[in-house]
């Protein structure tokens, strides 16, 4: 079996494959890692691991899951399963690699477009060649809120994802409609000029915000919550015994 492991700013996502199928998905706490690991380790034969460590874990402990999984840790030089046509691929994000790897598998020979809102929200795009072309990158649901706290003096700090009026009838209210119909309005245009230009186009959408955009987006959308995790099975497969 596979390991997959992919680290974020505070919790870490697991999954455990069997060639293509998910056996198991669990999610834990960064600062837990080494001991939930080990649980895994126990539970199941892993055969060899991938992490994905975009939020740096330190390499003591790094060094520490390597002891319990032999771990292959995705970086710039793995192979991947598409041609990296970005013109600054150092600085492609892990993430972003690993869900058109994601996307080349579960899509083949299609257009395809991923959106993945999370704290960003990022736009990328592989063609039928298996040609990865580049993207976007935007604020996130989140980040948005957090900015109009943290840049004004009088905005209130807000979390919401449920979208009721168009128009707002107060600050809270304003707020709210702003960056959720923004981020709602924003998405679907990026769609609209891909269709315009790929008329075959398939659109995946992921994230921690997946649940709440998918019932607002006009577009037809695949939503997946660990297209991520799938994407690093796939890079694990090319690179298992290197």
């Amino acid at each position: 079996m596979n390991l997959a492991v992919d680290i974020g700013n505070t919790r870490v996502k697991v999954a455990v494959f069997k060639e293509d199928k998910l056996v198991d998905f669990v999610v834990f706490e960064k600062k837990i890692i080494i001991s939930e690991i080990k649980k895994i380790a126990k539970k199941y034969i892993i055969s060899v691991g991938i992490i994905s460590n975009v939020a740096s874990v330190s390499e003591k402990k790094m060094i520490q899951l390597k002891k319990i999984i032999n771990f292959h840790v995705i970086s710039h030089e793995s192979q991947i399963p598409f041609i990296n046509l970005y013109k600054t691929p150092k600085t492609l994000g892990i993430d972003r690699i690993a869900l058109v790897a994601a996307a080349v598998k579960q899509y083949p020979n299609k257009n395809v477009l991923i959106i993945d809102a999370g704290t960003c929200i990022t736009f990328d795009f592989v063609n039928t060649k298996k040609e990865y072309l580049g993207g976007a990158i935007s604020p996130g649901i989140k980040l948005r809120y957090k900015s109009l706290n943290a840049f004004t003096a009088n905005l209130p700090l807000i979390s919401n994802l449920e979208l009721e009026n168009l128009t707002g009838k107060n600050t809270y209210e304003s707020i709210v409609s702003g960056v959720l119909n923004g981020v709602v309005a924003e998405i679907d245009g990026l769609i609209f000029r891909y269709k315009q230009k790929y008329l075959d186009l398939t659109v995946v959408l992921t994230g921690g915000d997946t649940n709440f955009l998918s019932k607002q987006l006009k577009s037809s959308i695949f939503a997946t919550q660990n297209f991520v995790l799938q994407g690093l099975n796939e890079i694990l497969k090319l690179n298992a015994h290197k």
